[in-house]
């Protein structure tokens, strides 16, 4: 758990935005808002969607050093996920997008509502569930990627907002 003074986020300053995606030749929203900060010249594209980085504000860079300091790894931008309540989710997939490099570090930082992180092998024999509280810091780092999937699925009885900070380093 990261300290207390994670206790007094205000996320109201953040740029979120709607993206769509397209699935099966038909254009859907994204089943959660996102937004993407970083230092300059750091874009990053999945699933189809080009994200330009906003610039940082004063309490992402906050966030960025503390988060920084535990993981032992500098971060050059981050990925913001509002999941409005339990109907949001994030689907099966692996951060293995070519501008992170082989071996990413991401560092998930969590605030909000209580969400299950669910982490699979590619081949589905093994799956681990890992309830994400308020406070959180999940690392993935290594050769992850390459052999496991996540997801962050549906929970009908969370009725709460869950904010997802997922620090990278843009290559």
């Amino acid at each position: 758990m990261l300290d207390e003074d994670f206790s007094k986020i205000n996320f109201k300053n953040i740029k979120w935005k709607h993206d769509v995606i397209k699935l099966y030749g038909k254009t859907i929203p994204l089943p959660r808002y996102t937004s993407w900060y970083g230092d300059k010249g750091r874009n990053y594209t999945y699933s189809g969607i080009k994200s330009e980085p906003n610039e940082w504000n004063k309490g992402l860079l906050y966030f960025k050093e503390k988060v920084e300091e535990v993981a032992c790894t500098e971060f050059n931008s981050v990925l913001m996920n509002w999941y409005r309540d339990g109907e949001d989710y994030l689907n099966w997939h692996a951060d293995d997008e070519e501008e992170l490099g082989k071996n990413p570090t991401i560092a998930s930082v969590n605030f909000g509502a209580t969400r299950d992180f669910l982490i699979r092998k590619n081949d589905k024999s093994q799956k681990i569930l890992i309830p994400l509280s308020h406070g959180t810091l999940l690392i993935m780092k290594g050769e992850l990627q390459h052999f496991w999937q996540h997801s962050v699925p549906k929970r009908a009885k969370v009725n709460e907002s869950r904010f997802n900070l997922t620090f990278r380093t843009i290559c």
